[in-house]
Parts: C-alpha cells; sequence; structure tokens
C-alpha cells in the first residue's frame, strides 16, 4: 500500500468507527471520500473569524458541496483539528511551544490565523497562503511564527512545481540569502529531484516572510505526517536536504510530524484537555 492509500484508508476506518456517513464528491460517480457535513470532520465547528481567514483565502476550501475542507485526508481540516482549540481556549503559547518554536514559559504568542498571504512583490498577482500563522506580541523577537502543514498531498500523484523563472529574474529578492537563491535555480523552472517536499512553496513563504518582517523576525515550520515505506523515508531525506541549506543562510527553519506534535501534546495536557487529545490520538496516530 503506497502512503496516499495508507492515509486515506486510515481517515475512512476513523469515519468508520465513529459512524460518520461518507459520501461522494459528485452524485454517483465521485470518489467517496466526504464526510455528509463539515462538522462531521472537525473536533469543533470552525470559529467566525477561522471560517473568514478560509473565505478569504484563495484554496476555496468551502467552496462548493462538499466542499475541500469534507474530504477525510483534508491537509486543512488537519491544520484546524490540531490549532483552532488552542486559539478558542486562548492558550496559544501551549501550542507554539508544542510545535518548537519557543519554550513553555514563553507568553508572546498571542493569536492564529489560517490561510494568510504576505505579499513577495507587487510583480505577482497571487501571494502564497500560509496554512497557519501564530501572531506574537510586537516586543517579541520573532513576529510570527508561520506553520506549512501537509497531509497526504505530500504523497499524491501530481509532482510539485518548481520556482517561476520570474521569481529567480529578482535578484534583489536573494540578495541576504544566496545559498537558498542557489538552490532556487535548480529548481526552476521544473523541479526534477524532489518527489514529496515541495521546496518552490516554502521558498516563496520565506521570500514572503522576509518581505514582510525581515530575514530574523520570523520562523518557519514544516509540519508534515509520517508513514510507512519508502515514500516517507525520501520524504524524510528531503526535508532534512532543505533544512541544512535553509541554516546555511541564517533563516530559521525547522520541520515535525504530525505524529511528533501529537504525541508531544499527549506527554504534557492529556489530564487537562482530555477530550482534545483523545480526538487527534485516535483519529491521527
Amino acid at each position: 500500500m503506497n502512503a496516499f492509500d495508507y492515509i486515506l484508508s486510515k481517515q475512512l476506518q476513523w469515519a468508520h468507527r465513529n459512524n460518520i456517513t461518507i459520501v461522494r464528491s459528485s452524485g454517483s460517480t465521485g470518489r467517496q471520500v466526504y464526510t455528509q457535513k463539515l462538522d462531521d470532520n472537525l473536533f469543533e465547528p470552525l470559529l467566525p473569524d477561522v471560517r473568514s481567514d478560509f473565505i478569504q483565502g484563495d484554496g476555496r476550501e468551502l467552496a462548493g458541496n462538499p466542499c475541500k475542507m469534507q474530504a477525510v485526508h483534508s491537509s486543512s481540516v488537519l491544520s484546524v483539528n490540531i490549532f483552532q482549540y488552542w486559539k478558542r481556549i486562548d492558550q496559544i503559547p501551549a501550542i507554539a511551544a508544542a510545535c518548537g518554536f519557543c519554550n513553555r514559559s514563553n507568553n508572546a504568542s498571542q493569536d492564529i490565523n489560517f490561510e494568510v498571504k504576505f505579499p513577495i512583490t507587487s510583480e505577482f498577482q497571487y501571494s502564497p497562503n500560509i496554512d497557519v500563522v501564530i501572531r506574537n506580541s510586537p516586543k517579541f523577537r520573532y513576529r510570527v511564527f508561520a506553520i506549512e502543514c501537509k497531509f497526504s498531498e505530500a504523497y499524491s500523484s501530481r509532482k510539485a512545481s518548481g520556482i517561476d523563472p520570474r521569481y529567480i529574474e529578482l535578484k534583489n529578492l536573494w540578495a541576504d540569502i544566496p545559498n537558498l537563491y542557489k538552490f532556487a535555480r535548480t529548481i526552476s523552472p521544473v523541479d526534477r529531484k524532489f518527489d514529496h517536499l515541495s521546496p518552490a512553496q516554502l521558498l516563496k513563504h520565506i521570500l514572503g516572510l522576509k518581505e514582510k518582517f525581515g530575514r530574523n523576525k520570523f520562523r518557519l515550520l514544516y509540519l508534515w505526517y509520517d508513514t510507512i515505506g519508502l515514500e516517507s523515508a525520501k520524504h524524510r531525506r528531503e526535508i532534512k536536504e532543505f533544512v541544512e541549506i535553509t541554516k546555511a543562510d541564517g533563516i530559521y527553519f525547522h520541520a515535525m510530524s504530525y505524529q511528533e506534535l501529537i504525541i508531544k501534546l499527549s506527554n504534557n495536557y492529556r489530564d487537562i484537555h482530555r477530550d482534545y487529545i483523545d480526538y487527534i490520538t485516535e483519529r491521527y496516530l
């Protein structure tokens, strides 16, 4: 079984165990991987401002019936199920620390938003959407903690695209990150090297964050779902290679699997946040 099918089957089994009705994407012909109602796919219903974040994002996650977020293997739903809870109970420093951004005594983190855009340059019509952004106090060293979240899409058959040559031509964007610029040129216009990681997307996130806050005022996390087999092992090697390149340019970038994060949350908070911990462990571990 390949990694994509493993994730999908695991999520369908979760739905079956919890008596959640699964429907097709379109009548009798679409793939039967969608919950009948959006709330069936969520630990808690979307908060009004979280819903607004997704409506304003470019991914059209809430458009259609069923919408993308009704898919049991939705990356957006996974990110909401992990992060929205801490926003609702106003304990955002706890999840920031669990993600490895800071220690547990740090109280700088103030809010969580989804599908956040940080424009790179006016030359591009669209800005990349960062899945989750933890906003910190203006007095804190890092203005934001940004998180790129991956679930099943890292193992899909669709190959990630390379970086548009127009980014390479704008050399001023790369002046203080020469190693990343050198790397970017190797995946422009086509990425022939990486099968699971999407470095072009991460590079654009770094450029947008750097343009907004400066090179040393943000931290970026790649949060990914681990599986069994060779695909996951290659994914891990690709992540490690990219981490080393960012390190050479002094960019604060690190990676963590969802499983590592969930285990850490469970170890630290099971007694206090039992319903939440039971949900994420039963569904995603």
